[in-house]
């Protein structure tokens, strides 16, 4: 990826190509904006914006423009640090803004939209950013330069402050903004980066820019949001996919004292209150009856019987290497597997909810969304509006974890506000939400694998069964049948196999809609794959980690995470009866992880999991403290589903509603968690969602140690 900075007059004349533009602001400071390669160059160029923008206004603040939501992963802070690192100021020094909806302006050059996912935003502006502070910085200090007739080469620039060649003068950058803003951008070649040996604030540790509003409780997430003449909904959705409501006392929710409307729409029923607290006592005096339509007879026995079927036949081939059947034919043993994975729920603690206020010419809205534009898309159909006339206002997210990458919730909102005068708040209670999340997908995988007469492997078959997210989420990318999340981590392992197959089934369950799931792809076959591996070295008679070496020898970054991990967790050592370490390996998002996993069973088979040590290579370690904080939280995340997260259906129902039954892990029950970065100059890779996919074969394969019995099916529950 690549910027390339040209003059405000060459600027216009470009098509499709990479710039940054400077320009006075009305109060006189500096701004600069940047495209980045991948998502409509021209039309921003020809409408005077570009993708980022910069601001230094004239009191030396620095406003940034963040396209990437924040929802806990501190982006506000990591993309600040990198515009900061080159700019030369301090990082309090910069304002972080939200960004509006526009792809053209905004997309992230690795999703080509203005998406936050894929755990992708510092990798996705690791140079765009750094090259926008670097150029400002050139002109700011040429600006310094010019006044004090100097050669800005041997000008220096540091906090925000320019000094002369000499020593004895400097300038703070607020004092040459509107100067600067009239120097000519430099040219690409002109714009040197620190190298990782210079920097002086990444790979360090700031206080996050957003902490202090959240602590104070001045942040504003979705659900916080108030607006005049606002009132306030709850809703009941369908308990069954594709039912829809067949009788409602609106009479006796109207009696509530404060209830001012019941709306009723093909798939909901909303009061409308002058509090929530009205609003749910009207939705109980409306004694809902449904229609459950034609899947009320849908349950769990009746998916996984689909999907059994669907993985006995063959699939689309993500891919084929050497020659699997022969290998298969000659080799001196042969072992098949059978593995199963739950739907999850997201249950993050911000529950749905959505702001609109829908009038005649407009629709604005305030929520948290991972996905703007398409969220914004999405609203202009319904409505009949023009995209400019849906007005977004991007809020915190209490949790994304991919559930805010479906624009659903918004959308029932608007569907409501079409019968409300002023603007509607819509929160979903609890239940709601989890009994209506879009789940990450049920998976029933085959894998066989054949070894020689060490126990090396020397054939590899892995089928892939299950539904596709990006068919329904991103039909363009779903290529001849091929979804390429469901199968990363399957077709690319981080180990050596000779001959290898991978191939992919979709199988759709009736009335279960499926989504992203804080990295649905790995997050399956991570556990698969690291499961088998140890299987394989079990019956090679091996330590598992001593197996694992020997197929890395071409992997130079997967083997040192491995050996790290092994290292740190005291691998080899004796452990009293009843415990036992098991250990994993991956490589997902751009960043290679190993866990061990230290894990105690009872004799009546309760597993308490006591410690997991990490081994993390991320590339350049922007912030350690934030890489260690999304270490444990993708660790208890992932460690939650495998020990307890399943939703299952009955009669066409999710039968979990809330905590009680869909409970995540308690303060108590978390395991001490240590997290060791391997010092690395490579870009950056993604890290909100590699954890998450790692923990659970770790776990597992630390029971098999500790008990003898292999776990192929999540959650583990007891053993």
């Amino acid at each position: 990826m690549t910027l390339t900075i040209v003059s405000r007059a060459d600027a216009a004349a470009l098509s499709r190509r990479t710039f940054l533009k400077a320009s006075a602001t009305a109060a006189g400071g500096l701004a600069l904006a940047f495209v980045v390669p991948g998502r409509s160059e021209a039309a921003g160029a020809e409408n005077g914006a570009l993708n980022g923008f910069v601001r230094i206004e004239p009191d030396g603040r620095v406003h940034l423009t963040i396209p990437m939501v924040e929802m806990g992963q501190g982006t506000y802070t990591s993309l600040a640090m990198l515009l900061a690192e080159e700019l030369e100021v301090k990082l309090d020094s910069i304002v972080p803004e939200h960004a509006p909806p526009n792809d053209a302006l905004y997309a992230n050059p690795i999703l080509h939209e203005q998406s936050t996912g894929l755990s992708a935003s510092t990798r996705g502006f690791w140079l765009p950013l750094r090259q926008a502070g670097a150029a400002a910085r050139i002109m700011l200090v040429t600006a310094a330069a010019q006044r004090w007739k100097a050669d800005p080469a041997k000008c220096t620039a540091k906090a925000g402050v320019i000094t002369d060649p000499s020593g004895k003068r400097s300038l703070p950058y607020r004092e040459v903004v509107q100067a600067a803003a009239q120097i000519r951008p430099p040219a690409l070649d002109q714009i040197k980066l620190k190298a990782p040996g210079q920097f002086s604030l990444i790979g360090t540790s700031p206080k996050r820019l957003e902490a202090a509003g959240k602590v104070s409780g001045r942040t504003r997430f979705g659900i916080d949001a108030i607006e005049p003449g606002m009132k306030f909904a709850a809703i009941a959705i369908s308990p069954v996919g594709g039912g829809k409501p067949k009788q409602v006392n609106q009479a006796a929710a109207l009696a509530i004292k404060g209830v001012r409307q019941v709306v009723v729409i093909d798939e909901a029923v909303a009061i409308i209150a002058d509090h929530t607290g009205a609003a749910k006592k009207g939705l109980e005096a409306a004694a809902i009856q449904w229609d459950d339509g034609p899947n009320a007879q849908v349950n769990s026995q009746s998916i996984v019987a689909q999907l059994k079927a669907g993985s006995e036949t063959s699939g689309v081939i993500a891919r084929n290497e050497g020659n699997v059947e022969q290998a298969f034919a000659k080799a001196a043993r042969r072992f098949d597997a059978v593995f199963e994975l739950p739907f999850l729920a997201h249950a993050a603690m911000e529950p749905m909810n959505c702001t609109v206020h829908l009038r005649k010419d407009a629709c604005e809205i305030w929520v948290g969304t991972q996905v703007p534009t398409v969220t914004q898309t999405r609203v202009a159909a319904l409505t009949g509006l023009q995209k400019d006339a849906v007005i977004l206002h991007n809020q915190f997210l209490g949790g994304g974890f991919g559930r805010r990458l479906e624009p659903d919730g918004t959308l029932l909102a608007v569907k409501i506000a079409r019968h409300v005068d002023g603007p509607v708040k819509v929160i979903w209670s609890r239940e709601e939400d989890i009994q209506h999340d879009i789940y990450r997908p049920y998976y029933y995988d085959r894998i066989s694998a054949a070894v020689d007469e060490a126990g090396n492997p020397v054939a590899w078959h892995h089928r892939v069964c299950g539904s596709s997210v990006v068919a329904r989420f991103a039909p363009p990318l779903f290529k001849n049948g091929l979804d390429f999340d469901a199968v990363e981590g399957a077709a690319e392992p981080p180990y050596a196999l000779p001959n290898i197959l991978v191939d992919y089934v979709r199988v759709e369950p009736a009335s279960i809609t499926t989504g992203f799931w804080r990295g649905v792809g790995p997050v399956h076959n991570v556990f698969i794959v690291e499961s088998f591996i140890d299987e394989l070295a079990f019956a090679a008679k091996q330590d598992p980690v001593a197996y694992r070496r020997r197929l890395l020898s071409k992997n130079p970054r997967a083997l040192a995470v491995l050996n790290l991990a092994a290292e740190k967790a005291g691998w080899g050592q004796p452990m009293p009866a009843g415990k036992a370490r098991g250990i994993s390996l991956q490589f997902a998002f751009g960043s290679y992880l190993s866990q061990v996993a230290e894990v105690a069973v009872d004799t009546k088979g309760k597993v308490r999991v006591e410690r997991i040590v990490c081994a993390v290579d991320c590339g350049i370690a922007v912030t350690p403290s934030m890489i260690e904080a999304q270490v444990q939280s993708g660790t208890i995340f992932g460690l939650t589903a495998a020990l307890r997260g399943a939703i299952t259906i009955k009669d066409g129902r999710v039968e979990q509603s809330n905590f009680d039954s869909y409970p995540p892990m308690r303060i108590d029950e978390v395991p001490r968690i240590e997290t060791h970065i391997v010092p690395s100059t490579e870009n950056p890779g993604g890290l909100g969602e590699a954890a998450t996919a790692i923990v659970a074969p770790a776990v597992t394969n630390a029971i098999f140690a500790a008990t003898g019995r292999r776990i192929r099916k999540l959650p583990i529950e007891e053993v």
